[in-house]
């Protein structure tokens, strides 16, 4: 998984290069269904006793830049099928480009040829949960304003301002890039479903380095914006959704070039941070921290293939084994943590009507009140911890893929009561307020971690007094959520992400968010990263 400006270098370029004026076309739902049918029709006809089909038509847009210069302007599109189907009590899948009446029909042969050939191995047949068909309807993303109908001119135009700002305010370099993506999907299942979608995601991102002059050592700070399922609008910021009045950071939108002005001052002083005193610390960790250890320690031990030991990719399996759960009591964080999985939320990147599988997205509790009380699930696993239905969590990077198991958004609830991020400082004697997302490492069951940031400011007694550099946390998963003993209120609620989630074998890349307050975590670990032991 890949995250921030490390972004600029890793972006794989999917799909064949295309025209900017074709960015906006999409394929007529009517050709759509007339397609997905001559699959359904086809299985069914070679014995399968299920089929699903998932037309995609991908577009990517990427532009991105340094200085005072332009990189590289891509547009990319991927266009095909890929049909899933049920025969012998066996999983079959194939996946065409081509789009003929013939074309799909041998694809869908082979699918059914391959589902019987891998009954033959089969100990068990596929059990799924029972889905309702929801006949034919659709889901857009709710944007304002489609990013890819905004001209590259005006992208690189706020991205070079990007730049300028940043070299203006003191930044040695810096690059920038807009990474977009529409999603056009439609699925069809022989349970009676023809779902058309229309998804749109925007990652503004920038790196900023400063040098020093006498020692020839840099510094960097990235952006602080995150990875959204919204459109051009992000970039748009509002006065009245700022998160604190002192700061670049804003609930619904963001002030990339402010937020560029600000990076190019704070990697100034981080050259004159204090090193750290290695000990333990309370942590006021901020949402664009906090994310990414959602993420690693919350969202993937959740993932319930991980926890059976059907998927090891990615560092692992999970902690989270069924017997903690069926205890009813395994005590995963303190009472003020409950974190929910929720495909539904607003802004985010997992936000979608339905999932791959046609299963409508909803929310659930993962953690309770500090206890593990559910997984995320999809139609052939739901049966193995007794759900009726799947939680509709099922994803393919894309067209050609398989769809599988994948994170829905995982996300710390809001405290219940008023607290602002100000606030929660004053409480705190001895700690570390840190922002933004760094390195990090977690082992095979997803339980000892170490995770770094950004930015660190040193707390005492109440008030920031000076930044800090060369810090990181540890901890393992179970002490770690156990040692959070406040949360702010919904006031300053905020979405981290990623569009590369990796899972998988071969690996396939999805798009997740995670939202949190600003947390306080008591009495946690902290090394200095700069010293050699």
């Amino acid at each position: 998984m890949s995250f921030g400006a490390a972004m600029l270098n890793k972006i794989p370029v999917m799909g064949s290069p295309i025209p900017h004026d074709l960015l906006t076309q999409g394929v007529d739902v009517a050709v759509k269904k007339r397609m997905a049918d001559v699959v359904l029709n086809t299985a069914k006809s070679k014995g399968a006793t299920y089929a699903d089909v998932r037309i995609g038509r991908y577009l990517n847009q990427y532009v991105i830049t340094r200085e005072d210069k332009v990189q590289n302007v891509v547009n990319t599109e991927s266009y095909g099928m890929g049909i899933r189907v049920i025969a012998n009590g066996s999983w079959g899948f194939s996946a065409t480009s081509d789009m003929t009446t013939d074309g799909i029909a041998a694809a869908t042969a082979l699918a059914v040829q391959i589902a019987k050939e891998n009954s033959r191995l089969l100990t068990k047949p596929v059990e799924l949960a029972p889905q309702k068909g929801y006949g034919e309807v659709s889901w857009k993303t709710p944007i304002e304003i489609n990013a890819f109908e905004v001209p590259v001119k005006e992208k690189i135009d706020l991205l070079l301002a990007v730049n300028n700002a940043a070299i203006t305010a003191g930044a040695s370099y810096v690059d920038s890039a807009m990474f977009t993506v529409n999603e056009q999907k439609y699925f069809a299942s022989t349970d009676g479903s023809y779902i058309d979608q229309d998804i749109h995601r925007l990652w503004p991102v920038f790196n900023v380095t400063k040098i020093d002059a006498k020692s020839g050592k840099f510094e960097t700070r990235n952006s602080l914006g995150s990875p959204v399922g919204m459109g051009y609008e992000y970039l748009t910021p509002k006065e009245s959704e700022k998160i604190h009045s002192q700061t670049t950071l804003y609930r619904n939108r963001y002030d990339m070039v402010e937020d560029a002005k600000l990076a190019a001052v704070q990697a100034a002083e981080k050259h004159k941070a204090k090193s750290v005193d290695a000990g333990k610390y309370d942590l006021v960790l901020d949402p664009t921290n906090l994310y990414l250890t959602i993420h690693e320690s919350a969202g993937h031990p959740s993932e319930l293939d991980r926890v059976l030991g059907y998927e090891a990719n990615f560092a692992g399996t999970s902690f989270l084994t069924l017997d903690k759960w069926k205890s009813g009591k395994f005590n995963y964080g303190s009472k003020l943590v409950n974190i929910a999985a929720d495909k539904t939320q607003p802004n985010s990147l997992g936000y979608v009507g339905y999932d791959d599988e046609g299963v409508k997205c909803g929310k659930w509790d993962i953690i309770k009140d500090g206890v593990l009380v559910n997984y995320q699930a999809i139609r052939d696993q739901a049966h193995i911890i007794g759900l009726k239905e799947s939680q509709g969590c099922c994803y393919a990077e894309s067209w050609d893929n398989v769809q599988f198991q994948r994170m829905a958004n995982i996300s710390l609830q809001p405290g219940k009561t008023p607290l602002a991020p100000a606030e929660l400082i004053k409480n705190v004697e001895k700690g570390i307020y840190i922002i933004g997302d760094g390195s990090y490492s977690i082992d095979q069951q997803r339980y000892n971690f170490q995770f770094s940031g950004q930015l660190f400011y040193e707390i005492k007694e109440g008030k920031i007094t000076g930044m800090l550099k060369d810090v990181a946390y540890q901890s393992n998963t179970q002490e770690f959520w156990n040692s959070c003993s406040a949360i702010c209120d919904e006031k300053d609620y905020r979405l981290g992400g990623t569009f590369f989630d990796g899972k998988g074998q071969p690996a396939q890349s999805n798009a997740v968010s995670h939202g949190s307050s600003t947390a306080r975590f008591n009495g946690v670990n902290v090394i200095n990263t700069s010293r050699k032991i």
